[in-house]
Formats: C-alpha cells, structure tokens, sequence
C-alpha cells in the first residue's frame, strides 16, 4: 500500500500535536518527520504509538531526508510563508491552516506552486461545519438584503475579526452580488458598537476563555429572520477536514483556498 507521508511543521503546538496523532492513525498516510524552532533531540516520540520520526529545526534539510509528500503547517504567518518556500520549493505539497497570510503571501504561494508544479491548500478554517456554513451562508444571501455575523473565540485569539468571518462575509457579497442595506443608528453612544463593517455587513467578534471557535450569521427582511449557528467545541472537529485535505493536495496543482473548495458543493 502506498501512503501519503507527512511532515508536521510546529509539532509541539496544540495543532500540531493533534494533527500527528491523527496522521498516524489514518491507514493511507504514514508521519515521516516533525519541525519546531527549537529542538532538543533528533527523533519524536509519536502520540499514543510506540514510532518515532526524524525531528529538527531544519525543516529544508528534513525533507531530503525523510521524502515528504505534504508538510503541514499551522503554525504562523512568518513561519507558514517561510515553510512553504522551503517545501514547494522542493516539490513537496503544503497544507496551511495558519491565519494572517496576506495577499501577497497566497500570490506567492501560488506562484512557487505553479512553478514548481505541485499544490497548496490554505484554509482559516478546517472544520467541516464552518465550511457548510459559509456555503449555506453564500446561498442564502441571494434572498436577504439585511446580515451580520457574530463569531466567537476563546481570549487568546490574536486577530479580529476573525479570517473565517471575513471569508463568511465575501462568500455572503458575492452570493449577494452588491453591498447589504444597513439600518444607520441616529445615537452611537459608544464608538464601533455595530461592529466592523464589511461592505454593509457588520462583524461583531467576541473573544472570551469559554469559546473555542463558534460563528453566527443572522439573516432579516421584514417580519423575518434566519440565523446560522456552528460551534466548534474541540480541536478535533478540524482534523477532518485537515486529513481531507491532505489527501487531496498530493492530486492538484496550484494554490486552492478554502476547504469548501475540496467538498464539491453545489
């Protein structure tokens, strides 16, 4: 049987750690190498198995040695752009759940991918409900002409808004195709209390320790609304989708964005 075989790039993170464990019990991939930025043995123990696999700081030198197929990053922006030069560049495929790329971060990704033939795929978010909600999200804007979103996170969360937020919104205009009627309150008591506005759309982030990650889109016209509610309660709901996605870039070329791009929704 051939396997996929996987590098975990920031290893000791919370993801990154879940991630090996779940590569390892996946019948059709195998875990052949870990990165951190410090490390202080040459081989780690794997999760709940007794195998161990090649461990450095060196992730360029890593993948000679270990003949990756994907490397997997969550990590961050400085370490994930970072990544993906090293790997693509080596014509190894990069899956990358890390928030804060930038605009010129993906155009790069993309074209070292073309480049170099081989694929990426970059999502804010890998859990399966949060893709069917910005596919449903998408969908149902074509028949409302009000929306907000509300997303919540726990307190530690670097960015706000939230990029799933963001993309939730930009799938919301483009099913929508204009700007959202916003109602203008003639008091703000306080400033930004209607949130951030993206193209009549007002975001509200909340950020307390109870969350994990949970996004509410809420829909209205006259005498009507309709809300959308996922909730994300561990970090196992986006191993899923990371798996998914693993097997799947090894088969494509070029830069893919989003995980609702891999579930053939119609």
């Amino acid at each position: 049987m051939e396997f996929v075989r996987v590098v975990v790039n920031g290893a000791l993170g919370r993801m990154g750690q879940e991630i090996a464990k779940a590569v390892v019990l996946e019948p059709e991939m195998k875990a052949v190498g870990a990165v951190e930025k410090e490390v202080a043995q040459q081989y780690l123990p794997l999760a709940g198995t007794m195998e161990l696999v090649p461990f450095s700081s060196d992730l360029g030198a890593l993948l000679k040695e270990c003949n990756a197929d994907v490397v997997v990053d969550f990590t961050d922006a400085e370490a994930s752009i970072a990544a993906a030069r090293t790997a693509i560049r080596q014509k190894v495929s990069m899956v990358i759940g890390t928030t804060g790329l930038s605009e010129d971060d993906l155009r790069e990704i993309e074209q070292l991918c073309k480049e170099n033939g081989v694929g990426a795929i970059v999502a804010s978010d890998f859990s399966l409900g949060a893709a069917l909600l910005v596919h449903l999200s998408r969908y149902a804007s074509r028949f409302f002409d009000h929306a907000e979103i509300v997303e919540m996170h726990h307190g530690t969360k670097a960015d706000v808004p939230s990029e799933t937020a963001i993309a939730t919104a930009g799938a919301m205009l483009e099913g929508h195709g204009k700007p959202f009627e916003c109602p203008e309150s003639e008091q703000e008591k306080v400033g930004d209390a209607r949130g951030v506005m993206i193209d009549g759309i007002a975001v509200h982030s909340v950020r307390l320790p109870g969350f994990l990650a949970g996004q509410e889109v809420i829909f209205s016209d006259a005498g009507e609304t309709l809300s959308l509610h996922h909730n994300a309660m561990s970090r196992e709901c986006y191993l899923q989708g990371v798996l998914l996605a693993i097997k799947k870039v090894v088969k494509r070329k070029g830069l893919t964005c989003g995980l609702d791009a891999l579930l053939d929704l119609e």
